[in-house]
Protein backbone atom coordinates (compact mmCIF):
# COMPACT_ATOMS: atom_id res chain seq x y z
CA UNK A 1 0.00 0.00 0.00
CA UNK A 2 2.06 2.93 -1.30
CA UNK A 3 0.00 5.97 -2.36
CA UNK A 4 1.52 8.23 -5.00
CA UNK A 5 -0.67 11.29 -4.47
CA UNK A 6 -1.48 13.54 -1.55
CA UNK A 7 -5.18 12.64 -1.66
CA UNK A 8 -4.53 8.89 -1.60
CA UNK A 9 -2.14 9.25 1.34
CA UNK A 10 -4.95 10.87 3.31
CA UNK A 11 -7.74 8.60 2.11
CA UNK A 12 -5.94 5.26 2.32
CA UNK A 13 -7.53 4.36 5.68
CA UNK A 14 -10.36 6.89 5.73
CA UNK A 15 -13.11 4.43 4.85
CA UNK A 16 -11.80 1.99 7.45
CA UNK A 17 -11.82 4.74 10.10
CA UNK A 18 -15.35 5.72 9.08
CA UNK A 19 -16.50 2.10 9.52
CA UNK A 20 -14.90 1.81 12.95
CA UNK A 21 -16.56 5.02 14.12
CA UNK A 22 -19.94 4.02 12.66
CA UNK A 23 -19.87 0.65 14.40
CA UNK A 24 -18.74 2.16 17.70
CA UNK A 25 -21.45 4.84 17.59
CA UNK A 26 -24.14 2.33 16.65
CA UNK A 27 -23.23 0.14 19.62
CA UNK A 28 -23.06 3.05 22.04
CA UNK A 29 -26.29 4.60 20.76
CA UNK A 30 -28.07 1.50 22.00
CA UNK A 31 -26.43 1.88 25.40
CA UNK A 32 -27.42 5.53 25.68
CA UNK A 33 -31.01 4.89 24.65
CA UNK A 34 -31.23 2.25 27.36
CA UNK A 35 -30.63 5.11 29.80
CA UNK A 36 -33.38 7.17 28.19
CA UNK A 37 -34.84 7.73 24.72
CA UNK A 38 -34.49 11.47 25.34
CA UNK A 39 -30.77 11.01 24.60
CA UNK A 40 -31.43 10.32 20.91
CA UNK A 41 -31.06 13.99 19.78
CA UNK A 42 -27.84 14.30 21.80
CA UNK A 43 -26.46 11.17 20.12
CA UNK A 44 -27.49 12.58 16.74
CA UNK A 45 -25.47 15.70 17.48
CA UNK A 46 -22.47 13.66 18.59
CA UNK A 47 -22.58 11.49 15.47
CA UNK A 48 -22.84 14.60 13.29
CA UNK A 49 -19.56 16.02 14.62
CA UNK A 50 -17.79 12.65 14.43
CA UNK A 51 -18.94 11.92 10.89
CA UNK A 52 -17.08 14.83 9.30
CA UNK A 53 -13.49 15.95 9.05
CA UNK A 54 -10.30 15.09 7.22
CA UNK A 55 -9.23 12.20 9.50
CA UNK A 56 -5.71 13.62 9.63
CA UNK A 57 -4.86 12.35 13.11
CA UNK A 58 -5.76 8.72 12.35
CA UNK A 59 -3.90 9.07 9.07
CA UNK A 60 -0.71 10.28 10.75
CA UNK A 61 -1.05 7.52 13.37
CA UNK A 62 -1.34 4.93 10.63
CA UNK A 63 1.66 6.18 8.66
CA UNK A 64 3.63 6.57 11.89
CA UNK A 65 2.93 2.87 12.43
CA UNK A 66 3.90 1.97 8.85
CA UNK A 67 7.03 4.14 9.04
CA UNK A 68 8.03 2.09 12.09
CA UNK A 69 7.61 -1.15 10.16
CA UNK A 70 4.10 -1.99 11.35
CA UNK A 71 1.90 -4.28 9.24
CA UNK A 72 -0.16 -2.03 6.98
CA UNK A 73 -3.07 -4.50 7.06
CA UNK A 74 -3.30 -4.81 10.85
CA UNK A 75 -6.85 -3.83 11.83
CA UNK A 76 -5.81 -2.99 15.39
CA UNK A 77 -3.94 0.12 14.28
CA UNK A 78 -7.05 1.38 12.49
CA UNK A 79 -9.14 1.01 15.66
CA UNK A 80 -6.50 2.67 17.83
CA UNK A 81 -6.08 5.50 15.31
CA UNK A 82 -9.84 5.97 15.03
CA UNK A 83 -10.03 6.70 18.76
CA UNK A 84 -8.34 10.03 18.08
CA UNK A 85 -11.42 11.18 16.20
CA UNK A 86 -13.38 11.19 19.45
CA UNK A 87 -10.64 13.29 21.04
CA UNK A 88 -10.89 15.65 18.08
CA UNK A 89 -14.67 15.78 18.41
CA UNK A 90 -14.27 16.72 22.08
CA UNK A 91 -11.86 19.51 21.16
CA UNK A 92 -14.11 20.87 18.42
CA UNK A 93 -17.28 20.84 20.50
CA UNK A 94 -15.60 22.60 23.41
CA UNK A 95 -13.72 24.99 21.11
CA UNK A 96 -16.98 26.11 19.51
CA UNK A 97 -18.49 26.72 22.95
CA UNK A 98 -15.46 28.78 24.01
CA UNK A 99 -15.48 30.81 20.79
CA UNK A 100 -19.30 30.94 20.62
CA UNK A 101 -19.05 29.83 16.99
CA UNK A 102 -22.29 29.51 15.06
CA UNK A 103 -21.16 26.88 12.57
CA UNK A 104 -18.84 23.94 12.17
CA UNK A 105 -18.21 22.42 8.72
CA UNK A 106 -21.12 24.36 7.30
CA UNK A 107 -23.60 23.07 9.90
CA UNK A 108 -24.77 24.50 13.23
CA UNK A 109 -22.15 24.07 15.95
CA UNK A 110 -23.12 21.47 18.55
CA UNK A 111 -24.14 24.01 21.20
CA UNK A 112 -26.24 25.88 18.64
CA UNK A 113 -27.88 22.64 17.55
CA UNK A 114 -28.78 21.74 21.12
CA UNK A 115 -30.01 25.29 21.80
CA UNK A 116 -32.28 24.89 18.78
CA UNK A 117 -33.67 21.67 20.26
CA UNK A 118 -34.50 23.53 23.47
CA UNK A 119 -36.21 26.37 21.61
CA UNK A 120 -38.12 23.99 19.34
CA UNK A 121 -39.68 22.21 22.31
CA UNK A 122 -40.37 25.39 24.24
CA UNK A 123 -38.66 24.12 27.36
CA UNK A 124 -38.16 26.36 30.38
CA UNK A 125 -35.04 28.41 30.96
CA UNK A 126 -32.48 29.78 28.54
CA UNK A 127 -31.98 27.98 25.21
CA UNK A 128 -28.37 29.13 24.79
CA UNK A 129 -27.49 28.07 28.32
CA UNK A 130 -28.98 24.63 27.72
CA UNK A 131 -27.11 24.35 24.43
CA UNK A 132 -23.77 25.18 26.02
CA UNK A 133 -24.31 22.79 28.91
CA UNK A 134 -25.38 19.93 26.64
CA UNK A 135 -22.41 20.52 24.33
CA UNK A 136 -19.93 20.47 27.21
CA UNK A 137 -21.36 17.14 28.35
CA UNK A 138 -21.21 15.71 24.82
CA UNK A 139 -17.60 16.84 24.52
CA UNK A 140 -16.82 15.10 27.80
CA UNK A 141 -18.51 11.95 26.52
CA UNK A 142 -16.37 12.03 23.37
CA UNK A 143 -13.26 12.30 25.54
CA UNK A 144 -14.33 9.24 27.53
CA UNK A 145 -15.14 7.27 24.38
CA UNK A 146 -11.74 8.11 22.90
CA UNK A 147 -10.09 6.34 25.82
CA UNK A 148 -12.55 3.44 25.66
CA UNK A 149 -12.01 2.90 21.93
CA UNK A 150 -8.24 3.02 22.26
CA UNK A 151 -8.26 0.53 25.10
CA UNK A 152 -10.47 -1.86 23.12
CA UNK A 153 -8.35 -1.71 19.94
CA UNK A 154 -7.04 -5.24 20.42
CA UNK A 155 -3.38 -4.62 21.16
CA UNK A 156 -1.72 -6.49 24.01
CA UNK A 157 -1.86 -4.70 27.40
CA UNK A 158 1.86 -3.85 27.36
CA UNK A 159 1.63 -2.44 23.84
CA UNK A 160 -1.33 -0.28 24.87
CA UNK A 161 0.66 0.89 27.88
CA UNK A 162 3.58 1.83 25.62
CA UNK A 163 1.19 3.83 23.46
CA UNK A 164 -0.09 5.65 26.54
CA UNK A 165 3.05 7.79 26.63
CA UNK A 166 2.20 9.82 23.49
CA UNK A 167 -1.56 9.26 23.86
CA UNK A 168 -1.65 10.84 27.30
CA UNK A 169 0.81 13.58 26.37
CA UNK A 170 -1.34 14.53 23.39
CA UNK A 171 -4.45 14.96 25.52
CA UNK A 172 -2.64 17.12 28.07
CA UNK A 173 -0.94 19.26 25.43
CA UNK A 174 -4.04 20.02 23.38
CA UNK A 175 -5.93 21.17 26.49
CA UNK A 176 -2.96 23.29 27.52
CA UNK A 177 -2.74 24.74 24.02
CA UNK A 178 -6.44 25.56 24.04
CA UNK A 179 -6.05 27.33 27.37
CA UNK A 180 -3.12 29.35 26.05
CA UNK A 181 -5.17 30.29 22.99
CA UNK A 182 -8.06 31.43 25.19
CA UNK A 183 -5.67 33.34 27.44
CA UNK A 184 -3.98 35.15 24.55
CA UNK A 185 -7.35 36.38 23.32
CA UNK A 186 -8.42 37.90 26.63
CA UNK A 187 -4.96 39.36 27.22
CA UNK A 188 -5.08 40.87 23.76
CA UNK A 189 -1.65 39.49 22.94
CA UNK A 190 -0.71 39.53 19.29
CA UNK A 191 3.00 38.73 19.26
CA UNK A 192 4.66 36.24 16.93
CA UNK A 193 6.15 34.11 19.71
CA UNK A 194 2.85 33.81 21.55
CA UNK A 195 1.07 32.78 18.34
CA UNK A 196 3.75 30.20 17.54
CA UNK A 197 3.55 28.71 21.03
CA UNK A 198 -0.21 28.22 20.70
CA UNK A 199 0.26 26.67 17.25
CA UNK A 200 2.90 24.28 18.57
CA UNK A 201 0.73 22.85 21.34
CA UNK A 202 -2.81 23.26 20.03
CA UNK A 203 -2.06 22.06 16.53
CA UNK A 204 1.44 20.84 15.65
CA UNK A 205 1.95 18.38 18.47
CA UNK A 206 -1.71 17.37 18.58
CA UNK A 207 -2.39 17.00 14.86
CA UNK A 208 0.88 15.55 13.58
CA UNK A 209 3.68 14.83 16.06
CA UNK A 210 1.84 12.87 18.77
CA UNK A 211 -0.26 10.78 16.35
CA UNK A 212 3.00 9.78 14.62
CA UNK A 213 4.52 9.01 18.03
CA UNK A 214 1.49 6.88 18.86
CA UNK A 215 1.91 4.84 15.70
CA UNK A 216 5.61 4.33 16.41
CA UNK A 217 4.94 3.37 20.05
CA UNK A 218 2.34 0.76 19.07
CA UNK A 219 4.86 -0.66 16.60
CA UNK A 220 7.49 -0.87 19.35
CA UNK A 221 9.85 1.76 17.93
CA UNK A 222 8.97 4.94 19.84
CA UNK A 223 12.44 5.53 21.28
CA UNK A 224 14.10 5.11 17.89
CA UNK A 225 11.71 7.25 15.85
CA UNK A 226 10.40 9.88 18.28
CA UNK A 227 13.05 12.41 17.27
CA UNK A 228 12.54 11.83 13.55
CA UNK A 229 8.79 12.23 13.86
CA UNK A 230 9.23 15.39 15.93
CA UNK A 231 11.52 16.91 13.29
CA UNK A 232 8.87 16.13 10.70
CA UNK A 233 5.73 16.68 12.75
CA UNK A 234 6.32 20.02 14.46
CA UNK A 235 7.15 22.05 11.34
CA UNK A 236 4.41 20.32 9.36
CA UNK A 237 1.89 20.90 12.14
CA UNK A 238 2.77 24.59 12.30
CA UNK A 239 2.51 24.87 8.51
CA UNK A 240 -0.87 23.11 8.62
CA UNK A 241 -2.23 25.46 11.29
CA UNK A 242 -0.85 28.50 9.50
CA UNK A 243 -2.60 27.40 6.30
CA UNK A 244 -5.79 26.92 8.32
CA UNK A 245 -5.41 30.43 9.76
CA UNK A 246 -4.99 31.91 6.29
CA UNK A 247 -8.10 30.05 5.13
CA UNK A 248 -9.91 31.31 8.24
CA UNK A 249 -9.59 34.79 6.75
CA UNK A 250 -9.45 34.29 2.99
CA UNK A 251 -10.99 30.82 2.52
CA UNK A 252 -14.07 30.05 0.46
CA UNK A 253 -16.99 29.50 2.86
CA UNK A 254 -18.19 26.58 0.71
CA UNK A 255 -14.87 24.87 1.44
CA UNK A 256 -14.15 25.99 5.01
CA UNK A 257 -17.74 25.76 6.26
CA UNK A 258 -17.38 29.15 7.97
CA UNK A 259 -18.17 32.72 6.82
CA UNK A 260 -15.38 34.75 5.22
CA UNK A 261 -13.35 36.53 7.88
CA UNK A 262 -14.84 34.46 10.70
CA UNK A 263 -11.50 34.30 12.53
CA UNK A 264 -11.39 38.11 12.49
CA UNK A 265 -14.86 38.31 14.07
CA UNK A 266 -13.81 35.80 16.73
CA UNK A 267 -10.69 37.85 17.46
CA UNK A 268 -8.26 34.95 17.08
CA UNK A 269 -4.69 36.00 17.83
CA UNK A 270 -3.13 34.05 14.96
CA UNK A 271 0.25 34.50 13.35
CA UNK A 272 -1.56 36.17 10.45
CA UNK A 273 -2.76 38.83 12.89
CA UNK A 274 0.64 39.11 14.58
CA UNK A 275 2.41 39.64 11.26
CA UNK A 276 -0.17 42.20 10.15
CA UNK A 277 0.19 44.29 13.31
CA UNK A 278 3.99 44.05 13.24
CA UNK A 279 4.20 45.17 9.60
CA UNK A 280 1.56 47.95 9.58
CA UNK A 281 1.83 51.62 10.39
CA UNK A 282 0.65 52.82 13.79
CA UNK A 283 -2.72 54.18 12.60
CA UNK A 284 -3.59 51.09 10.54
CA UNK A 285 -2.45 48.76 13.30
CA UNK A 286 -4.61 50.58 15.84
CA UNK A 287 -7.68 50.43 13.61
CA UNK A 288 -7.08 46.74 12.86
CA UNK A 289 -6.71 46.00 16.57
CA UNK A 290 -9.94 47.89 17.40
CA UNK A 291 -11.92 45.89 14.83
CA UNK A 292 -10.47 42.49 15.71
CA UNK A 293 -12.98 40.41 17.65
CA UNK A 294 -16.01 42.60 16.97
CA UNK A 295 -18.94 40.16 16.61
CA UNK A 296 -20.88 42.67 14.46
CA UNK A 297 -17.93 43.26 12.13
CA UNK A 298 -19.30 44.58 8.85
CA UNK A 299 -18.48 43.21 5.43
CA UNK A 300 -16.66 46.43 4.54
CA UNK A 301 -14.55 46.20 7.70
CA UNK A 302 -13.65 42.59 6.90
CA UNK A 303 -12.65 43.68 3.40
CA UNK A 304 -10.46 46.46 4.81
CA UNK A 305 -8.76 44.10 7.26
CA UNK A 306 -8.12 41.54 4.51
CA UNK A 307 -6.69 44.29 2.35
CA UNK A 308 -4.31 45.36 5.13
CA UNK A 309 -3.19 41.77 5.69
CA UNK A 310 -2.20 41.63 2.03
CA UNK A 311 -0.78 45.15 1.58
CA UNK A 312 1.31 44.97 4.76
CA UNK A 313 3.09 41.90 3.45
CA UNK A 314 1.71 39.69 6.23
CA UNK A 315 0.00 37.27 3.86
CA UNK A 316 3.14 36.85 1.77
CA UNK A 317 5.21 36.34 4.92
CA UNK A 318 2.83 33.62 6.13
CA UNK A 319 2.91 31.88 2.74
CA UNK A 320 6.71 31.95 2.87
CA UNK A 321 6.67 30.44 6.36
CA UNK A 322 4.33 27.67 5.23
CA UNK A 323 6.78 26.78 2.45
CA UNK A 324 9.75 26.94 4.81
CA UNK A 325 8.16 24.70 7.44
CA UNK A 326 6.95 22.27 4.78
CA UNK A 327 10.48 21.97 3.44
CA UNK A 328 11.78 21.20 6.95
CA UNK A 329 9.28 18.37 7.16
CA UNK A 330 10.44 16.97 3.82
CA UNK A 331 14.07 17.05 4.97
CA UNK A 332 13.23 15.06 8.12
CA UNK A 333 11.92 12.22 5.94
CA UNK A 334 15.45 11.53 4.71
CA UNK A 335 16.19 9.69 7.97
CA UNK A 336 17.31 6.09 7.31
CA UNK A 337 15.39 4.98 10.41
CA UNK A 338 12.09 5.32 8.54
CA UNK A 339 10.63 2.42 6.63
CA UNK A 340 11.27 3.25 2.98
CA UNK A 341 7.71 2.57 1.82
CA UNK A 342 6.30 5.16 4.22
CA UNK A 343 8.49 8.04 3.01
CA UNK A 344 6.40 8.69 -0.09
CA UNK A 345 3.04 8.82 1.70
CA UNK A 346 4.48 10.97 4.51
CA UNK A 347 5.83 13.34 1.86
CA UNK A 348 2.41 13.39 0.19
CA UNK A 349 0.88 14.33 3.54
CA UNK A 350 3.03 17.46 3.62
CA UNK A 351 1.31 18.53 0.42
CA UNK A 352 -2.13 17.53 1.67
CA UNK A 353 -1.77 19.45 4.94
CA UNK A 354 -0.43 22.68 3.44
CA UNK A 355 -2.19 23.11 0.10
CA UNK A 356 -4.09 26.35 -0.48
CA UNK A 357 -7.53 24.77 -0.15
CA UNK A 358 -8.35 21.82 2.12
Amino acid sequence: MAPSTASSAVSVIRSAVDRELFDFCADHRERLLEVGTELAPAMDALEAIVSGGKRLRPTFTYWGWCGAGGDEKDERIVRAASSLEFLQACALIHDDVIDNSDTRRGLPATHKRMAGLHAEHGWGGDSDGFGRGAAILLGDLCLAWSDEMYQASGFAPQTLQDGRVPFNAMRTEVMAGQYLDTLEQVRGSAGREAALRVMRYKSAKYTVERPLHLGAALAGRYEELAGVYTDYGIPLGIAFQLRDDVLGVFGDPSTTGKPTGDDLREGKRTLVVAETLARSGAADAERFRSLLGAPDLSVSSVEWMCSLIESSGALAACEALISEYAERAHVALESPALDAEARGPLGDLVVAATRRSH
